[in-house]
Order: C-alpha cells, then sequence, then structure tokens
C-alpha cells in the first residue's frame, strides 16, 4: 500500500448536489451511502489511504470507486452492475403449487386392516 498516492476526482456541481441529496435521504443500502463519502473525501484532496483509514474500508476499494467515477461517471461509481446470477430450477408457478401444497391440510390416513 503507497500512503501517498493521490486520487485526482473532480465532483462536478451537479454531482456534488446528487451526492448530498443520497446522503441526506439515507434510504440506500450502507454501501451505496459509503460511495459518495468516499468520493467526497477523494474530492477535498485526502490520499485514498487516509480514505480507506477514514472510513473502514480496503484501500483497493477507494481506487475502484474512484476509477470507476473517473471512466463511467456518478452512478457507476455508485451502483454494482447486474450480475448474471444462477438459473432458477423452478419456475414461479411450480414454486407456488409448492408451497401452496406444503400450506395446505395434511392428506386424511386410510386405517388399513390386516
Amino acid at each position: 500500500m503507497r500512503p501517498y498516492h493521490r486520487v485526482h476526482v473532480q465532483l462536478s456541481r451537479k454531482d456534488r448536489q446528487q451526492i448530498a441529496g443520497k446522503l441526506s435521504k439515507g434510504r440506500e443500502s450502507a454501501q451505496v451511502l459509503r460511495r459518495p463519502l468516499i468520493l467526497c473525501q477523494l474530492n477535498q484532496g485526502q490520499t485514498t489511504a487516509e480514505v480507506a483509514g477514514n472510513l473502514a474500508i480496503a484501500f483497493k476499494t477507494v481506487c475502484a470507486i474512484a476509477r470507476r467515477y473517473e471512466e463511467e461517471r456518478l452512478d457507476s461509481a455508485l451502483y454494482e452492475k447486474p450480475r448474471p446470477g444462477k438459473q432458477r430450477l423452478l419456475e414461479p408457478g411450480q414454486t407456488q403449487r409448492i408451497i401452496a401444497m406444503v400450506c395446505s391440510e395434511p392428506p386424511l390416513r386410510h386405517a388399513q386392516n390386516f
């Protein structure tokens, strides 16, 4: 880790206003709220190591957020891109039928004569 490494992030006025709005609402996940703080601190001239120490996150995370902001702008820096994920084994209709079957009354047992 290089504590002297500076990432130059210059937030535009529009981006600063959008970040201020997100931070004041507080209705986002902690991860999404931490990212604007990273950008604000970098915009104030702090090093990546200082920001990582202030927010108790990895140095690499600070660099990644800064790079995404520089390359793809604010929305990409704040939010993750959707990931493909694993394909579901059951279709929604099948899942609903299984839940209905499990939640319904069990069938009556027939007494067998031996």
